[in-house]
């Protein structure tokens, strides 16, 4: 069930578009709602604990992992597993994947899962890793996860993947970076390159004002004028790709609300676009089947890519 969404703000264009109500919620409400263990107990860490676990089976399978560095930093650097069948064929589509923890947890060492399911059928993976907050801004992080995206669509070649075919997923803030990396941006027209071809977006947050005045903010420092400049929700929808929004049942009313804003801000700029609650699942598990094809999001995410590759 979509919020009373009847709030207004302008974005970087002058147009209205559509907010949650976080505006009524109190300080206390404001910290439940985004915290999304809030439905789950509390306690996230076994989830956690099973993205390391099948992201430790990934790096032991594949034969054809590669750490590539993408930017100056010591963390600018990603994960790409190539599938095997994939070196003999033309080159097919590449799934970047970026993850979540509030920009300021986790790593590209959590982030290897998916590629169980995606390798096997063909496909590219590349798990992304960038600086955490507080020790850089947020705008900081944007601009690595971009730099990141320049890079592999300039080495396609270099290791046979289709630079037209790059799908960019995240995962609750990955699932903002990945937004933001999508929105039109000179970073790529300025090299020549095209961007993103499609977006998965899982669990995500789109408008970052209502995290200013919860206990998120005491290591990403937002500003107000950050907070706008960095939501997607605010951006420049123009040229969109096509996108697949989807979040858990067990998600909190707040997180369900940011996709959905989303969700329709992105087709009132006429975005091809799919979206999804799946059942049963949570803010936390519902990422686990992204690649996996006996679920309803897995599904969703393979025909994303089919679409991709006509």
């Amino acid at each position: 069930m979509i919020a009373d969404i009847s709030n207004m703000a302008l974005n970087k264009k002058g147009s209205p578009v559509k907010t949650t109500n976080w505006k009524n919620l109190s300080r206390g409400d404001r910290e439940k709602e985004y915290s999304p263990s809030s439905v789950i107990g509390g306690d996230y860490l076994p989830f956690i604990r099973q993205y390391s676990e099948l992201s430790t089976v990934a790096r032991s399978v594949f034969r054809n992992l590669i750490e590539c560095k993408y930017g100056p930093k010591l963390s600018n650097t990603l994960d790409l597993i190539l599938p095997e069948t994939g070196l003999l064929i033309k080159p097919g589509p590449l799934i970047v994947f970026i993850h979540g923890g509030y920009w300021q947890e986790l790593s590209k060492k959590e982030s290897l899962f998916p590629a169980l399911g995606f390798a096997n059928e063909g496909i590219a993976f590349a798990a992304l890793d960038y600086t955490l907050c507080p020790e850089v801004s947020l705008q900081e992080i944007v601009a690595e996860c971009r730099s990141a995206l320049v890079w592999l669509e300039r080495e396609a070649a270099n290791y046979n993947y289709d630079p037209e075919r790059i799908i960019v997923a995240g995962s609750s803030a990955g699932a903002h970076l990945a937004a933001m990396c999508a929105l039109s941006s000179s970073d790529y027209k300025g090299a020549g390159l095209s961007g993103p071809a499609a977006c998965v977006l899982v669990s995500g947050i789109y408008d970052l004002e209502p995290l200013m005045e919860t206990n998120i903010n005491e290591a990403v420092k937002l500003t107000k004028e950050m907070a706008f400049s960095e939501s997607p929700l605010f951006g420049d929808l123009s040229g969109f790709p096509q996108t697949l929004i989807a979040w858990g049942e067990r998600e909190t009313n707040e997180f369900k609300f940011q996709s959905n804003i989303f969700a329709e801000a992105l087709k009132s700029s006429e975005t091809i676009l799919q979206r999804l609650e799946v059942p049963r699942r949570n803010h936390f598990d519902v990422i686990l089947d992204l690649a996996s094809k006996d679920t309803i999001l897995g599904q969703q995410v393979f025909r994303l890519i089919k679409d991709v590759c006509k």
